[in-house]
């Protein structure tokens, strides 16, 4: 075995190492530059990672010396190399970004357990990326629930709290249902481990007997996987949590802990049950039709928001909507239209997030965006960020977004009927984004008025920036940004390199 061959358990174990370790260094400082390095570290693995897999090598890699049954196993590919580099690039860059917001948001006695809280996290998204049994996935979706629920309540307040506890209500009931799933598919198969049970479940579909249980075991995964990646309409939970985190925690759970769990959906479809079975099932017809609903009303939500984290926090389930519905497709192009916006979005909301928490940094963290006017004058980093995200989401060329919807719109042609909803949707979630993005960047960037002037004395106290309409220097949050919207225009204008090593994942995927 290579070394190289290594790398999927040595990334989920330093993370889980850190984690381990981050309460003995105390100040949260310590505990944040530890975060960043093991993440730097991840994200250098990864590249190197795929780099090895680029040509389309795949392997399996069995943890311990215990075959199937009873073995846990990882495999990468291509895919799974390409997602864990972007993984740990946006939280290296949303860690960095909101260094200051963090310092201000959670107490000094807490910081340390907020890290603790994020290296179990990130290690719980590189197993779902990695993890080829489902097992070992289920474990670290638990580990991914109970730590997802701690970064959105270790910003003090009643309202994180209260967005917590549905947050992880919600989050139960989808796990209750995923381990269901699991008791059933080992019934009637006999294995954990994905391939075994994959040839177990293609001898039941061509055996001709009944497949109740098996269909049942499809609808409670699909049902609880759908509830923890907020597909709507499961996704009640979203725009409390995402609104009232921190900035670091919303970017991290709208940008990455959503697409942990399609990934996975994405393995149970590809490699246990087989596309044409979930064809055959028209389990994907439901998620094409939710998938399309999710980018209309949850566009229109978000349109009716006059906060502006709920606004972006409305816009995500808009835009895991997308993705439902390319996987919906069930053709190779929907599924690798749905993994590049899966990469969009986990690089644009972050930057979304962040820029929004930056902006309401200089405004006293007031949340309404009538009480953003002007703040892009003070800190230009955010509004640049914003403007960028905004042009992304809404599908401008040159940026990230308009590439995934040609993508859609292309991988629709192979069912005309097909064709004229996704058409449509994407026309009419397009307009809807113009419709909350354009305006909030006309007003954040708007003189403030006169008017403004008491208001600002009056929050200059609670204010990051030293004085009203001194602009924020802050290097971390300008570095970070400058990385995301380069990022993001690179995707947006150098995409065939992605889209290849997409197709060749997804090749291999299955």
């Amino acid at each position: 075995m290579r070394l190289v061959e290594n790398i999927p358990f040595f990334s989920i174990f330093i993370m889980m190492a850190g984690g381990i370790v981050t309460p003995l260094l105390g100040g949260g400082n310590r505990a944040r530059v530890l975060h960043m390095v093991l993440v730097g570290a991840v994200a250098v693995m990864s590249g190197l990672l795929l780099g090895y897999t680029s040509d389309g090598t795949c392997f399996c890699f069995m943890m311990g010396h215990f075959p199937a049954p009873w073995g846990n196993e990882v495999r990468a590919g291509a895919l799974e190399a390409l997602m864990s580099l972007v993984f740990s690039l946006v939280m290296f860059l949303t860690v960095a970004a909101n260094k200051r917001s963090l310092e201000h948001d959670i107490p000094s006695e807490r910081a340390g357990l907020y890290y603790v809280m994020m290296n179990l996290l990130f290690s719980s998204l590189l197993a779902l990326i990695y993890t080829n049994d489902l097992f070992t996935a289920y474990v670290f979706i638990e580990i991914n629930t109970i730590s997802a629920c701690a970064i959105v309540c270790a910003k003090e307040s009643g309202e994180t709290v209260a967005a917590a506890i549905r947050y992880l209500i919600m989050s139960l009931v989808g796990s209750g249902l995923i381990l269901i799933s699991i008791a059933l598919l080992y019934c009637q198969t006999g294995h954990l481990l994905m391939e075994p049970m994959a040839g177990k479940v293609r001898d039941l579909a061509s055996s001709g007997k009944d497949l109740f249980p098996l269909k049942m075991a499809l609808v409670m995964m699909t049902s609880g996987l759908a509830v923890k990646s907020a597909l709507y309409p499961f996704s009640s939970w979203l725009p409390g949590a995402h609104a009232n985190a921190t900035a670091a925690s919303s970017s991290v759970l709208s940008g990455l802990v959503l697409k942990g769990y399609i990934i996975l959906l994405l393995k149970v479809y590809m490699r246990i049950l087989g596309m044409d079975l979930i064809i055959r099932l028209r389990i994907n017809d439901l998620l094409f039709v939710f998938g399309i609903l999710a980018m209309v009303l949850g566009s229109a939500r978000a349109l009716q928001q006059h906060m502006v984290k709920r606004v972006i926090a409305y816009s995500s389930i808009a835009q895991i909507g997308y993705i439902f519905m390319g996987i919906g497709m069930g053709t190779r192009a929907g599924l690798a239209a749905a993994v590049l916006h899966m990469i969009v979005h986990a690089v644009t909301k972050p930057m979304l997030f962040t820029a929004a928490g930056g902006l309401m940094d200089c405004c006293g963290r007031q949340k309404e965006i009538a009480a953003l006017r002007g703040s892009a004058r003070r800190n230009p980093a955010a509004g640049a960020g914003l403007v960028v995200g905004s042009m992304a989401m809404i599908g401008i060329p040159f940026f990230s977004g308009f590439i995934s919807k040609i993508s859609f719109a292309m991988a629709s042609f192979h069912d005309l009927n097909r064709a004229v909803l996704v058409l449509g949707a994407l026309a009419v979630s397009t307009v809807l984004n113009a419709m909350y993005y354009i305006p909030l960047i006309i007003i954040v960037f708007s003189e403030s008025g006169p008017e403004k002037a008491d208001y600002e004395a009056a929050v200059l106290e609670n204010a990051v920036v030293p004085e009203a309409g001194e602009p924020v220097r802050d290097f971390h949050f300008t570095a970070a940004m400058a990385c995301f919207m380069a990022g993001n225009v690179l995707i947006g204008t150098y995409y065939g390199p992605v889209v290849r090593m997409i197709e060749t994942g997804l090749a291999n995927f299955g």
